[in-house]
């Protein structure tokens, strides 16, 4: 009996998860809220969704630029990329770092104007703001010669 139960509390504590929270700040970049995103969206910065592509595909910021942070944000280092472009970069949530991490890459770069979104996609949502699911993918282009 001792055996059984020491085993279930190992199985346990192994199916935990630990979630980690983003940090407040990022050197280099501004922390916005979802009101300061929202401004930036209508003034037409470029919105950078870091998230998985399972993620983007349930929904995404309308008009935002996917480049999983596993995979293709690196492209973002190509020097064709005009280091002024005001980048918007969020994950799904405070409890998602890939955005901070993001923007800390963006900064090393070189990027001028990079905005931390740290509230990320749920809070965007929340407000109800412009979002589209993955279905709409094939309509979004970053033009970096219009910024």
């Amino acid at each position: 009996m001792r055996c059984v139960l020491v085993f279930l509390l190992l199985m346990a504590s192994l199916g935990t998860v630990h979630a980690v929270e983003a940090p407040d700040e990022v050197d280099g970049a501004m922390t916005i809220n979802v009101f300061q995103a929202k401004r930036l969206h209508e003034l037409g910065a470029v919105f950078i969704d870091v998230r998985s592509d399972r993620e983007w595909l349930w929904g995404h910021v309308e008009g935002a630029v996917h480049f999983d942070l596993a995979s293709d944000f690196v492209s973002l280092a190509g020097a064709e990329w005009p280091r002024e472009l005001p980048l918007v970069i969020y994950c799904d949530s405070e409890i998602c770092p890939r955005s901070a991490e993001a923007a800390r890459m963006a900064v090393a770069w070189g990027y001028q104007r990079v905005f931390y979104f740290r509230a990320g996609y749920f809070a965007w949502q929340l407000h109800d703001l412009p979002q589209v699911t993955g279905e709409d993918r094939a309509a979004v282009v970053l033009n970096a010669q219009a910024h």
